[in-house]
């Protein structure tokens, strides 16, 4: 972590912050707000207080480490170079000359790096020992990011399990809440490995070891939330990219390997009889995830440098800093997307569509029905299979980076006819779905040529606006997007007061002017003039199966909250947003500087 640190500082992307600020709330929003910065750099916070229970802590805080593409990139490396390594393994044949053998023999010798070393002794993250009562959480300066967290959440914390047979080992990064000094919980999502390590040993009747690490090398972190395929350790993936072994040394209290270079270890057992409420989180999706059961650890001993640093990460509206450790993902793993869907050559996940909600696909593009063939691959792919949204071009399409040009090239091959509405599982935090975990998906086949005919006539903003506030008072704002393609995107707020499928019925006289219909709220800080939030907004809101609907080949979307009118029977949550009192003492004191444009673009 000081080589980080020091690494940050040489490439001048850390900012050094000495004045005193909480745990509560304020350094969490001093880094969300950095990280949103075009510029944005790494936060170390060297004046750290709880003020709620009047304590000063003397471990530095590190935020953000990975909030810029520079830094990504002096922690992780190229991500396309990795990825072409990756293919080359995987497209290697038996060598026929000599020079071939001596570059397979090179290939495969390096390999040799992938597997962790177990070392003896302990490491530098045992320095200092703190065990039973004396291994206190409260002496960590764990943040509470939002007024509606269930507590303090550690956010970058780096979970290490392991099988009930020792033969599997896990390397997963969850959110850990923590209930007191001895208590954290243990949020294992339904598709975690180390989910199903837990119902092994509550098969078995065992209490389950689990160690959990803060800090080191970046990389641990970066391998902790990459979808490697199932029974795979994610520290083989640090050694193939760092071309060094990982060094690992045996907790104090149980028999699981972590990091020697750790700054913190917890440890402790997992009683799998017991459960406990978690939640809620502002998490990454921008809205919090309410509250469920789920396992606890106990501690057992807590060990670390003797001068630690202590890292964290914010979660909440886009963009953050999952957004740059999300394009490495993408480079290094489409080789290995591939071999499950081969006529794949790239593909695309927008921040804005918090990832799992929308995905961009590029393909060749070989015979009718080619693109849904390649949706249910996906659906079907590891963590691909959480997809929402999978609009599928052909490639003569733009880059899909290229927001203006890609929509534009989707918008004049949209055909009612190619689309596919299907159900199945969701992300375990998504909160639109009528029921946990399983909701509808939405597939675009924008493959095949552009559509020859707009079929509607063009009114003005304030025309449409007009024409549908006769029809209903419900419609506050109206703006509409990209009205020179075939598919133009009418977008408006509403005051909802019933059901938008009633809406959508009495808006129908006005469909021969419009072929996208978008509808969201008019509260909630929704902007029809912000297309950047209101992709994150209609992504998160919908559900394929319920809020679409299809009339005289205009497409309907209903992206409002939903509620009782909705026969939502779940709770919808909250808007993740910061503190108004907070932000505003932040900037008396001069450690933020920001505009009203600024606060409005990103909905703080």
């Amino acid at each position: 972590m000081k080589e980080a640190i020091e690494l940050l500082k040489k490439h001048n992307l850390l900012k050094i912050i000495d004045d005193e600020l909480d745990i509560y709330l304020e350094i969490p929003h001093i880094a969300y707000i950095e990280v949103k910065k075009e510029d944005s750099k790494a936060l170390l916070f060297t004046n750290v207080v709880d003020k709620k229970n009047n304590k000063k802590f003397d471990i530095p805080v590190l935020m953000n480490v990975f909030g810029s593409k520079k830094a990504v990139e002096l922690f992780i490396g190229d991500g396309d170079k990795i990825g072409k390594e990756i293919e080359s393994l995987l497209k290697m044949k038996p060598p026929t000359t000599f020079s071939e053998k001596l570059s397979t023999f090179g290939k495969l010798f390096a390999l040799k790096n992938t597997i962790p070393k177990k070392l003896k002794g302990k490491g530098e993250c045992q320095e200092v020992i703190k065990l039973g009562s004396e291994a206190k959480l409260s002496d960590l300066p764990i943040l509470t990011t939002w007024e509606q967290d269930g507590g303090p959440f550690i956010t970058m914390g780096q979970v290490y399990t392991t099988s009930l047979n020792g033969e599997m080992k896990n390397l997963g990064m969850y959110r850990l809440q923590v209930y007191d000094d001895n208590t954290l919980g243990m949020h294992w999502q339904i598709h975690k490995d180390s989910n199903h390590f837990f119902h092994e040993y509550k098969k078995a009747g065992k209490k389950m070891p689990v160690s959990i690490g803060i800090g080191g090398d970046p990389m641990y972190i970066w391998c902790g939330q990459a979808p490697l395929p199932i029974g795979i350790f994610e520290l083989m993936l640090y050694g193939f990219v760092k071309n060094k072994n990982a060094q690992l040394v045996k907790s104090i209290t149980n028999d699981i390997y972590v990091p020697k270079d750790n700054d913190f270890i917890i440890e402790g057992f997992v009683d799998t009889s017991k459960m406990r409420i978690e939640g809620p989180f502002g998490d990454h999706t921008g809205y919090y995830t309410l509250e469920e059961e789920y396992p606890f650890l106990e501690v057992t001993a807590i060990t670390h440098k003797k001068k630690p640093t202590y890292l964290a990460t914010v979660v909440g509206k886009p963009p953050l800093e999952d957004k740059y450790m999300g394009f490495a993902t993408e480079r290094i793993f489409l080789p290995l997307l591939k071999t499950t869907a081969p006529d794949l050559i790239d593909y695309y996940m927008p921040e804005n569509g918090v990832f799992h909600n929308l995905i961009l696909a590029k393909i060749k593009t070989l015979y009718p029905g080619h693109a849904s063939q390649m949706m249910h691959a996906f659906w079907g792919v590891g963590q691909m299979s959480f997809v929402k949204h999978a609009i599928f071009v052909n490639e003569d399409a733009p880059e899909l980076e290229d927001h203006e040009a890609i929509t534009q090239y989707i918008l004049n091959r949209i055909n009612i006819e190619d689309m596919l509405i299907s159900k199945g599982v969701v992300d375990a935090l998504d909160h639109s779905s009528p029921k946990f975990a399983i909701g509808g998906k939405l597939g675009l086949d924008c493959t095949g040529e552009e559509i020859k005919e707009l079929g509607i006539t063009l009114l003005s903003d304030s025309e449409l606006l007009e024409k549908m506030q006769k029809i209903s008072d419900e419609v506050k704002s109206l703006k509409q997007y990209f009205t020179h393609t075939k598919n133009p995107i009418t977008v408006i707020t509403v005051d909802k007061k019933r059901s938008q499928k009633y809406l959508i019925e009495d808006l129908k006289p006005l469909f021969e002017h419009i072929k996208i219909l978008v509808i969201v709220d008019a509260a909630n800080q929704n902007d029809v003039e912000n297309a950047y939030m209101l992709i994150w907004r209609v992504v998160n809101n919908i559900d394929s199966n319920r809020d679409i609907y299809i009339e005289n080949n205009t497409i309907s979307i209903d992206a409002t909250n939903k509620n009782s009118y909705d026969n939502f029977k779940r709770r919808w949550p909250d808007d993740v947003d910061c503190n108004k009192e907070v932000l505003q003492s932040l900037k008396q004191r001069g450690i933020i500087d920001i505009s009203l444009e600024f606060e409005k673009k990103f909905q703080l």
